[in-house]
């Protein structure tokens, strides 16, 4: 299949448990050489296993703050002490090898792009919602995973009622999919990204 003729980055965005990550990796099975991922910026300590530049890129507080101030972000989040930040730089070269780059974004993040967009400075790319069927499905799945506590499946349900909550906000998204059958989600974000491109990103 050819590349989609719309090569702005896609953020996809969705409540945790929704199935993002499998729905956008099969993006990067079916079609390897056409997708990638953005690998983010963090201060946190790297996991076993995991490497510099392919994980994540690691990298100081001091240096991470320094970036912000350079506006080298397009968005940033702090958890648990530590920051995370998805830089301009990744997303542009990928973007130039000829790349749709896909953006899992927290909620906090697609605010703070929006809030860029406002004023007239933002990230030029699609935006796509994941939703669950019902939340009483998504904790389904949350407590199938087997990994989560009591106090994490609540906190986890009413983040998710917020998210959804934001989802509804005009012009937020581009596209609204319910994960309920995971081939037609995956058919529907797949036609989504391959739709024609607007006229004005035509080359």
């Amino acid at each position: 299949m050819a590349p989609p003729s719309d090569s702005r980055p896609v953020v996809i965005s969705g409540p945790s448990g929704v199935g993002k990550g499998t729905l956008y990796n099969l993006l990067f099975e079916r079609h390897p050489d056409t997708f990638c991922s953005s690998v983010s910026h963090t201060t946190r300590s790297p996991r076993e296993g995991e490497r510099d530049g392919v994980h994540y890129h690691f990298t100081t507080m001091e240096n991470f703050e320094r970036l912000i101030a350079d506006d080298a972000f397009i968005e940033h989040a702090k958890f648990g002490g530590n920051r995370y930040g998805t830089s301009k730089q990744t997303v542009a070269e990928q973007t130039a090898k000829g790349r749709v780059v896909i953006l899992d974004i927290e909620m906090e993040g697609v605010k703070q792009i929006q809030e860029q967009r406002a004023r007239g400075s933002s990230l030029d790319a699609r935006y796509v919602f994941i939703a669950p069927p019902s939340v009483e499905l998504l904790e389904q799945r949350l407590r199938g995973r087997g990994t989560e506590t009591e106090e994490s499946v609540q906190k986890r349900l009413t983040q998710a009622l917020v998210e959804l909550e934001y989802s509804k906000t005009p012009g937020v998204h581009d596209k609204i999919i319910v994960n309920d059958d995971l081939e037609t989600a995956y058919k529907e974000l797949e036609d989504f990204i391959y739709q024609p491109a607007p006229a004005a990103q035509q080359v």
